[in-house]
């Protein structure tokens, strides 16, 4: 469907900034799925924990070789053997409940299969990052129709083309928003399977 304000010069901008910070909420949801934990091992499970890295939040995966060599551990081999340490205590203390060993030179993360009680925990928080990101679209939705309202009030477009910037800015949203809760009802799915 090509799109309206895509075609009118003064609401072009408009539209495209919206898709754009829309697209990126999407994505930021994506990441957070993937970081979650379900039954199996996997090394996006690391990557919202940070690591003092001289002065500097780092994620985990950036300081090392991230792998699961076994569906139940992940192995972290870091780049720099004096961060085993760190890595390990972040890991420990980032509240994703996985108990961290290591070795002197790498870090094994062993994944214990989950109890349904800690299913539904995970589930409640994503049910909390899907609420987060809903509210963050309709954000972007309210300024991109203040910013259709002052074009209009600038005289630069029609109270018709206001109205109509309106209802494709709403299409947009609704579509993003359908978008962001399949993908947690397939999380959700995946995370509930025993």
């Amino acid at each position: 469907m090509a799109s309206f304000m895509d075609g009118n010069p003064s609401l072009k901008g408009i539209h495209q900034e919206i898709k754009s910070k829309m697209e990126k909420s999407v994505e930021d949801f994506r990441g957070h799925l993937a970081a979650a934990r379900t039954g199996r091992a996997n090394v996006h499970m690391l990557d919202q924990i940070k690591v003092d890295y001289y002065g500097t939040e780092t994620p985990v995966a950036q300081l090392g070789q991230v792998s699961t060599p076994e569906p139940t551990l992940i192995l972290v081999q870091p780049y720099d053997k004096g961060m085993v340490a760190a890595i390990e205590k972040a890991i420990r203390t980032s509240g994703t409940g996985l108990n961290p060993m290591s070795d002197g030179t790498v870090v094994r993360v062993p994944v214990p299969p989950m109890t349904e009680e800690r299913r539904k925990d995970v589930v409640k928080q994503l049910q909390k990052t899907l609420e987060d990101h809903k509210t963050a679209i309709r954000n972007i939705r309210r300024d991109g129709n203040d910013q259709v309202k002052k074009t209009a009030k600038d005289k630069l477009i029609s109270a018709d083309d206001e109205k109509r910037a309106g209802e494709e800015i709403q299409q947009l949203t609704d579509g993003e928003i359908k978008r962001v809760e399949d993908l947690f009802k397939s999380k959700e799915k995946e995370v509930m399977t025993f």
